[in-house]
C-alpha cells in the first residue's frame, strides 16, 4: 500500500521540484512579498533586512561545509570503508538494506544531528556498493533518520532551556533535560519512530521495474593506495613529495588531534556538538589515510560537493532576516495561538515550528522567534510549559524531512538531487506528522 501511495509522490516532485538553489529563489521571493503584503513593510525596509542579513550564517556555513569534508574524508580512507561494508555485510536483501540504514541513521541522529546526517549517508553508499538495491529511497532512508535529532541528545531547545542564563529563565526558569529529552512523553514518541520509520521505508520499496540502481563503481571514493601512484621510488623523491607521502606528519598531527579530544571529553567534561564532530572527524580522517598526500586527494573529491552549501546558505539567512524582523515568524505563530487551549496548545506549536522551519531552517533561531509567543500563552492558558517547548522542537525537526535546506550534504555526499528523494520524504512527512501530534497531544 505504501508503494503505491508512495508512487505519484515520487513522480510528482521529479516533475515540479527544482533544483534546491532555485527553491532557494522562489523561497526568497515569496517571503519578500508575504511581508510587504501582510506586514505592511516596505519594499526598501524588506530588502534591507535581508541584505542585512544575508551573511549572519557564515559561521554555520563552514560547519555544515565541514561536516560534508571531513565526513567524505574520513568514509573514504580504507578502514572506514572495510568497517561500513563490514556493517553493511549484516543487510542480505533490498529490505533488509533500507530497515538497516533506518535504523543506523535514527541511532546517530538521536546523538548529535551532525553525526547523523554524515554517518547516514555514508553507510547508504557502502550498502549500494553490496546489494541491488533502490538508490534514492536508500539515501532517502539515511536522511530520514534525521527526524529524531531535536528530541536526542544534541536538540538545541531542550538544552538552551536546561541552561542557566538562557533568554527565557526570567521567565520559565531552568527545565532540566528530565522534563524535555528524557521526559516519558519524549522518549516514547523516539521509540515509536525508532520501530515505524524503517517499516515505513521498507514498505515504500519500488518494484523492481521502478526502481533504480547504481553501480558500484560509480560510489567508489579515492583510496589512500591512489595516492602513491605515479610516482618515482622513495630514493628518488623530492623532499617535497617525501612530505606529502610521510605517514609520520600524517600520524603526529592526527595523533595530537585525537590527544586533544581525549582531554576535552576525559577532563574537561565537555560534551559532543557540531564542532567537536567535525573536529574528530578531520582527525581521524588526519590519521587513517596516514599521508597527507592520501588526505588532499580525497579533499579534491569531497570539495565538489560543497557547492550548494557555498551559495544557498547566505540566502537562508536573508530569509530568516526577513522572517523575524518584519514579524512574519510571529504573525504565523500568533495565528495558531490564537485557537488553541491549555491541551491543543503543544499540537499547534508543532504545526507552527513546522511551518515557520521552512522559512527558518535553525533551530535556535526558530526558538528565538517563537519563545516569546510560546511561552506567554502556555503560561496564560495553564500549558505545560516543557511539552509546548518540545512541541517547537519537533515541529523544528519534522519538516526539515522536505527541506532541502538540511539535505544538501547528504545529497552531495550521495551524488543525487533533492527531487530524488523528495518524495519518499514527503510521504515520510505526512506519517511522521501523525505520529508526533498524536504524540504530543496524547502521551
Amino acid at each position: 500500500m505504501l508503494t503505491k501511495a508512495a508512487k505519484p509522490l515520487v513522480k510528482l516532485v521529479d516533475r515540479y521540484l527544482p533544483d534546491p538553489y532555485i527553491f532557494v529563489l522562489l523561497l526568497t521571493l515569496v517571503v519578500m512579498i508575504s511581508a510587504v503584503v501582510a506586514e505592511q513593510k516596505t519594499p526598501l525596509d524588506v530588502i534591507s533586512y535581508w541584505g542585512d542579513g544575508f551573511w549572519a550564517l557564515l559561521s554555520f556555513s563552514m560547519q555544515m561545509l565541514l561536516v560534508l569534508v571531513a565526513g567524505f574524508m574520513l568514509a573514504s580512507s580504507p578502514p572506514i570503508k572495510k568497517l561500513l561494508d563490514a556493517i553493511a555485510g549484516f543487510a542480505k536483501s533490498a529490505p533488509q538494506a533500507i530497515i538497516l540504514v533506518t535504523l543506523v541513521s535514527l541511532a546517530a541522529s538521536w546523538i548529535n544531528w551532525g553525526f547523523g546526517l554524515v554517518v547516514g549517508a555514508l553507510f547508504a553508499k557502502a550498502l549500494a556498493r553490496k546489494l541491488r538495491v533502490d538508490y534514492r529511497l536508500l539515501v532517502a532512508s539515511a536522511y530520514s533518520g534525521f527526524v529524531v535529532w531535536h528530541g536526542g541528545l544534541a536538540g538545541s531547545i531542550p538544552l538552551t532551556i536546561a541552561t542557566a542564563g538562557h533568554f527565557a529563565e526570567a521567565q520559565i526558569g531552568i527545565i532540566p533535560t528530565s522534563d524535555t529529552i528524557f521526559a516519558s512523553f519524549n522518549l516514547l514518541l523516539v521509540l515509536i519512530l525508532f520501530v515505524v520509520m524503517p517499516l515505513v521505508n521498507r514498505f515504500m520499496l519500488p518494484e523492481d521495474k521502478d526502481s533504480i540502481y547504481i553501480d558500484p563503481k560509480a560510489l567508489e571514493d579515492v583510496s589512500s593506495e591512489e595516492s602513491n601512484t605515479g610516482h618515482a621510488p622513495n630514493a628518488m623523491m623530492r623532499p617535497a613529495d617525501k612530505l606529502e607521502n610521510s605517514r609520520l606528519l600524517g600520524w603526529s598531527v592526527g595523533g595530537a588531534g585525537l590527544v586533544y579530544l581525549g582531554y576535552y571529553f576525559a577532563v574537561q567534561g565537555g560534551s559532543l556538538n557540531l564542532n567537536l564532530v567535525n573536529f574528530l572527524f578531520l582527525f581521524l580522517a588526519i590519521v587513517l589515510h596516514q599521508t597527507p598526500r592520501s588526505l588532499l586527494l580525497s579533499l579534491n573529491e569531497a570539495i565538489k560537493g560543497g557547492a550548494g552549501i557555498v551559495i544557498q546558505f547566505p540566502f537562508y539567512a536573508g530569509i530568516m532576516a526577513v522572517m523575524m524582523q518584519s514579524g512574519l515568524a510571529q504573525s504565523i505563530s500568533e495565528g495558531f495561538v490564537a485557537i488553541a487551549s491549555a491541551e491543543s496548545l503543544p499540537f499547534w506549536s508543532f504545526i507552527s515550528a513546522g511551518i515557520v522551519n521552512i522559512f527558518v531552517p535553525s533551530g535556535g533561531g526558530q526558538w528565538a522567534v517563537q519563545a516569546p509567543i510560546m511561552l506567554p500563552a502556555a503560561e496564560a492558558l495553564g500549558a505545560d510549559v516543557a511539552r509546548v517547548a518540545m512541541a517547537v522542537a519537533w515541529g523544528d525537526a519534522w519538516t526539515n524531512l522536505i527541506q532541502p535546506f538540511w539535505a544538501l550534504p547528504v545529497l552531495a555526499i550521495a551524488g543525487l538531487k533533492a527531487r530524488d528523494i523528495m518524495g519518499f520524504c514527503l510521504m515520510q512527512l505526512i506519517i511522521t506528522g501523525v505520529i508526533i501530534s498524536i504524540a504530543l497531544s496524547w502521551f
